[in-house]
């Protein structure tokens, strides 16, 4: 990926948690300014861990960068705080939607301006996500504990572009969703992209989905960037069709066969 216009790069990054426990390998990735990007593998590859890294949330969970530096348009952001990164545009919608249960879906949403002080912005960020999530407002005075898991999915992303986001980090925006459902959230994603301008890195293990979507992916193994490329040539990949979109030739292998698989020696660079 060319180095034009980018506008998060994580530069060889280590995580440990606990001190002892290293998480992450010397990732490093790109995410172009208004792009998006996948970040691919399964559970416990680390994508979770990358996403906390860039945000700053691995603190509370005892996780710290260790070694190499993750830069917001050139400038260095790993020692900023969460409510810092929040200010200069980057936030991030947490695996499993996390919603405020007792709170009604707009109240939640409002959560999202809590550090802001221009009541006619944010009654228009409020307006602008009712367009994108039509759904959310018809269900605006109910209870978040009380709606689908898409409509909380729905909420969280709203909820996020009430910061009035340049960069967002998804974690696992299709988890638990129906296909149709997590098919809706892509569509809204590719919106929020074109017409918003907004960037996206998206933790994802639907690697189909994210693929479709995503202008670039980064796949992850046990904490390393194993294979990147553009989205397309990546799904045409035949190392990707086995192992992550189920589509290998020959007899079909179980999840614990592909596990003891002999990689390709590039896999394990």
């Amino acid at each position: 990926m060319s180095d034009k216009n980018i506008v998060l790069n994580v530069n060889g990054i280590e995580v440990i948690y606990n001190h002892v426990i290293l998480v992450l390998k010397g990732v490093s990735l790109q995410v172009p300014e208004q792009g998006i990007v996948s970040l691919l593998g399964g559970n416990g590859a680390g994508k979770t861990t990358t996403l906390r890294a860039i945000s700053n949330l691995l603190r509370g969970e005892r996780g710290d960068v260790t070694k190499g530096n993750i830069e917001l348009r050139g400038e260095r952001i790993e020692n900023l705080t969460p409510a810092d990164l929040v200010n200069r545009g980057v936030v991030q919608v947490m695996e499993g939607r996390h919603c405020f249960a007792h709170l009604s879906i707009e109240d939640n949403l409002l959560t999202g301006s809590y550090t802001r002080t221009d009541k006619g912005e944010i009654a228009a960020n409020l307006d602008k996500v009712y367009t994108y999530f039509p759904r959310l407002k018809t269900r605006r005075t109910s209870q978040a504990a009380y709606t689908s898991g898409g409509e909380q999915q729905m909420c969280a992303i709203g909820r996020a572009l009430m910061t009035n986001p340049s960069v967002m980090l998804l974690d696992e925006p299709s988890m638990g969703l129906a296909p149709q459902i997590v098919e809706e959230v892509f569509n809204i994603v590719k919106d929020l992209n074109e017409k918003e301008k907004v960037t996206f890195l998206i933790a994802e293990q639907n690697t189909n989905m994210a693929l479709k979507y995503s202008d670039y992916g980064y796949i992850m193994e046990s904490g390393r960037i194993v294979m990147d490329g553009e989205a397309e040539d990546l799904r045409t990949n035949e190392d990707v069709k086995e192992f992550y979109l189920g589509m290998g030739g020959g007899e079909r292998k179980s999840f614990k066969d592909v596990k003891s698989y002999k990689r390709r020696k590039r896999w394990l660079a």
